[in-house]
């Protein structure tokens, strides 16, 4: 049974401003890291697109770790290649894989074929096969990863119990064709993080916990519902 009380899947952040949420997320991330580096020698780290991230991925590019040890990915891409300006794999190569971070192995959900159904077995056996850290970004609909209302294979793709890693995904909201990270891959990473800003996201993560309106749908509230620990939440009031 999911839970009935969905203020107990999240555990709050709040910060006065965007760069002050940065450079907190950036910090805990890269302890997260850290302690996987210590216990393993490796570390994992699962990122966002959209514009949020951007201060966020210059503070953790700053941080001192063992980037050759560190593996990052991506929650969700566009199916676009990296030079496209909508690319998530160019966004954390511009603002994180920069300097020592350069170092990290970058795996990226886009490969160069027509449709990212054609990818699927190629990026599944490429991710990590532990994720350390996720980082969750949430749009003004209720979506997170690429779990958009209305996708063709959403349900599959919050399926929890789906042997899944990675899914296509289309929808009326998404604009191009995409590929997300399965619910249950999010769910089973060491920590995860949702890194939001503003009033607006604020609001949307309320009736994502409280199901009254339009949140009853929310994408997010059924990964909510999915956690088995606290989701982090870093929030820029």
């Amino acid at each position: 049974m999911p839970p009935t009380d969905l203020s107990l899947q999240i555990q709050l952040h709040p910060f006065p401003d965007g760069d002050a949420v940065a450079q907190a997320l950036a910090q805990a991330v890269a302890d997260d890291l850290r302690a996987a580096l210590a216990l393993r020698g490796q570390a994992s780290v699962a990122l966002s697109g959209g514009t949020t991230p951007r201060r966020f991925l210059q503070a953790l590019s700053r941080q001192a770790l063992d980037w050759a040890n560190v593996t990052v990915t991506l929650v969700d891409e566009r199916w676009v290649d990296e030079g496209h300006e909508r690319s998530n794999a160019r966004l954390v190569k511009a603002y994180l894989l920069q300097d020592a971070a350069a170092d990290a192995r970058f795996v990226p959900l886009y490969r160069a074929a027509a449709t990212p159904d054609e990818a699927l077995a190629e990026v599944a056996t490429d991710l990590p096969t532990v994720l350390d850290v996720a980082v969750l970004g949430m749009g003004g609909d209720g979506h997170t990863a690429s779990f958009f209302p209305g996708g063709d294979r959403l349900a599959e793709a919050m399926d929890p119990e789906t042997d899944a890693t990675v899914l296509p995904m289309r929808a009326p909201g998404a604009g191009e064709p995409r590929i997300t990270l399965t619910l249950p891959v999010l769910r089973d990473a060491g920590r995860l993080y949702l890194h939001i800003e503003g009033g607006e996201k604020r609001q949307v993560l309320q009736q994502a916990l409280s199901g009254q309106g339009a949140g009853a749908g929310y994408p997010m509230r059924v990964v909510l519902q999915a956690l088995h620990a606290p989701l982090q939440v870093y929030l820029a009031q």
